[in-house]
């Protein structure tokens, strides 16, 4: 296992990426919806990568028309659940030593934080057993096994800025690109600063070449999420 970088202010970065999940609850406002009902208005959703959450799981409960994407969703369910566990002990943990860095007010403790976790790793782990082939498909940044314009939108969580300590920069924009190569409307990223909670330092390298290059709108949005302090942004994309 390797160890965790740490900046110089204590900060932790995250040096393994995390098979970690979140639930429907979670995203409405990590990626800026009212409601459940807002999401209707997408005939085809995909979260990607999507880890262990359980978005997918619960919004079908809601006949939303949603698909989950990840590296790791060629292995078996037994497997995932023991990796999901383990990590929810590896990021808690990391957390729980640095507790000055995020906001309480969502989870008001680290074991509430950590019964988040697993409540996610449950419902997502239930759902992969019995959909595996139906909502759950195989596939890594930054080339996908999609069609152009497959879905109307996709979110990704809690990846490309959050483990951009582990990326280059060009890694990160092809990913972005093949995320907007897969949407007919839009992609909505969340957060935009590491896990160090330190701001992406190529940001505005990042949207000059998005928006100069590629014709990408760019906005920036607020969101009614912050755990990590500071990370209540999003990145809202659309083709021109």
């Amino acid at each position: 296992m390797s160890h965790d970088a740490h900046s110089s202010d204590g900060r932790v970065q995250l040096e393994r990426i995390a098979f970690y999940g979140r639930t429907l609850s979670e995203y409405l406002k990590m990626f800026g919806f009212d409601d459940v009902i807002s999401l209707k208005k997408y005939s085809k959703i995909l979260d990607c990568p999507s880890g262990a959450s359980s978005f997918v799981s619960e919004a079908s409960r809601y006949a939303i028309n949603a698909f989950a994407c990840d590296p790791l969703y060629n292995k078996d369910a037994g497997a995932l659940a023991k990796q999901g566990e383990n990590d929810i002990e590896f990021v808690v943990k990391r957390v729980s030593e640095t507790p000055q860095f995020y906001n309480w007010d969502f989870y008001s403790s680290i074991d509430n934080l950590r019964e988040f976790r697993k409540l996610a790793l449950r419902q997502f782990i239930s759902d992969y057993i019995q959909n595996k082939k139906g909502r759950y498909i195989a596939g890594k940044l930054p080339s996908l096994p999609f069609d152009d314009s497959a879905f109307d939108m996709v979110l990704s969580g809690h990846f490309l800025f959050t483990y951009s300590h582990k990326f280059d920069f060009q890694f990160i924009l092809s990913s972005i690109l093949e995320l907007l190569r897969i949407s007919s409307r839009e992609v909505r990223i969340y957060p935009i600063q590491k896990s160090s909670s330190q701001p992406y330092e190529h940001m505005t390298k990042l949207l000059d070449i998005l928006k100069a290059e590629y014709g990408i709108l760019c906005d920036i949005v607020p969101v009614s999420f912050e755990f990590q302090k500071g990370s209540n942004k999003m990145f809202l994309l659309s083709q021109k």
